[in-house]
């Protein structure tokens, strides 16, 4: 689960990430807090859109698992990890 989250922050800060680029690539500070000052809501919105676009996306394709869920146990003195069946 903490793999997904931190996915998905990655995909909500990318546009910051581009937008910083952008800046050098123009020769600017991205440093400066006069240039992030317009772009801060815009960019807080593509960010929001590609997380749950990545929610969505994640939810549509992820794999289902049909069987009964068999709960961690102990064989023989062995921990066998809980498995879907």
């Amino acid at each position: 689960m903490t793999r997904a989250l931190f996915g998905e922050a990655l995909l909500f800060f990318l546009p910051f990430a581009v937008f910083a680029i952008y800046l050098v690539a123009r020769r600017r500070n991205p440093f400066a807090l006069a240039h992030w000052n317009d772009q801060t809501t815009n960019l807080v919105i593509a960010g929001l859109a590609c997380a749950i676009l990545a929610f969505i996306i994640t939810g549509i394709t992820a794999d289902r698992q049909t069987g009964p869920f068999q709960p961690t146990r102990s064989e023989n003195g062995r921990i066998v990890p809980g498995q879907f069946q």
